[in-house]
Parts: C-alpha cells; structure tokens; sequence
C-alpha cells in the first residue's frame, strides 16, 4: 500500500511542475500610451480622404483633413522631415495648381526608399486624396501630371555582371 501512496504522491508533483505560470501583464507607461495615442496610424481621422501614394520604392498614406495647411509625415512637421527646399516644393506642388493653399492638413506615414522617392510618393497621395475629397479638382491634377504613377524603379542586379547592366572589364591578354 505505500507503493501506491508514493506513486500518487509522484503523480501529484509533476502535474504541478508543468503547469505553467502565466506571464505578467506589460506594464504601460504614461509615456508609451501617450506614444500609441499621438501616432496618425492609431488616431481616428474623422471627415479625413485617405489616399496612397506611390514613386520608386516609396509608398506613402496619406490623409487629408480641413484644417490650416500643416503638413506632417511620420508624426514630424514637413520643414524639419524634409529639410531641402526643393522636396518642401515639390510637396506643395498639388496645393499650389488646384489653389488650395491652406484649405487641408496633411498626415502623412511613408517608408521606403529615399527622400526624394518619398516626396514624390506624399505628392501622388495628396494629389490622389484631393481627388477623392473635390472630384472638380481632377482635370487641373491631371494636366499636370500628378495623378500619374511614376513607376521607375531600379532594376535588379544580373547574374555575372558587377550591376544591373555592368559588365566586367575586358581583358585583352
């Protein structure tokens, strides 16, 4: 009989070693919830147009919200983001044709790519999403290129050759 006791007994202790513990519960801080509500990704655009931009390997959502003209791309202001004047330009491009200087907010979250394939890809977004938001606005958009993708890309590199189209050096002996 104490055969059976201490066979039970056995029993009783592995099933308590491999029940396991449940994890603790992640702390949240005043500032990693502060982080989560400020990013445009989780925030609610109410009366926003979203549209997507794209150029190169960049891809940029953008949202269009009536406001003053602020523009912000990965939560940080345009002229900061951005700090060569002719991307700042290029950005402004869609507002400055249609005579929407201020009428709009700008939201913007990009990746991808370099700055300049970035401002492009905000620029088609935008011009996209004033689409959407004043359908009267396509013609003028339209003749001035900015609904059109541009879809260059870097080509891929080719087996044998040093880049896309270099080949090695010749060797004549």
């Amino acid at each position: 009989m104490t055969e059976t006791k201490k066979t039970a007994a056995t029993k009783t202790t592995a099933k308590k070693t491999t029940e396991k513990k449940a994890a603790p519960a992640k702390k949240t801080t005043a500032k990693t919830a502060a982080a989560a509500k400020t990013t445009p990704a989780t925030t609610k655009l109410s009366g926003a147009t979203y549209a997507t931009g794209k150029r190169k390997d960049s891809v940029a959502r953008v949202y269009l919200v009536p406001g003053k003209g602020k523009i912000t791309i990965n939560g940080i202001e345009m002229k900061t983001y951005f700090k060569r004047p002719v991307l700042q330009m290029i950005l402004v491009q869609p507002f400055d044709v249609t005579k929407r200087d201020g009428a709009y907010d700008v939201i913007a979250m990009v990746a991808g790519g370099g700055l300049s394939g970035q401002a492009g890809a905000v620029k088609h977004g935008i011009s996209k999403a004033l689409e959407k938001a004043e359908p009267d606005l396509r013609k003028a958009l339209k003749a001035a290129g900015f609904l059109t993708r541009d879809s260059r890309v870097v080509e891929r590199k080719h087996y044998g050759y040093h880049k896309a189209r270099r080949s090695t050096q010749f060797s004549k002996r």
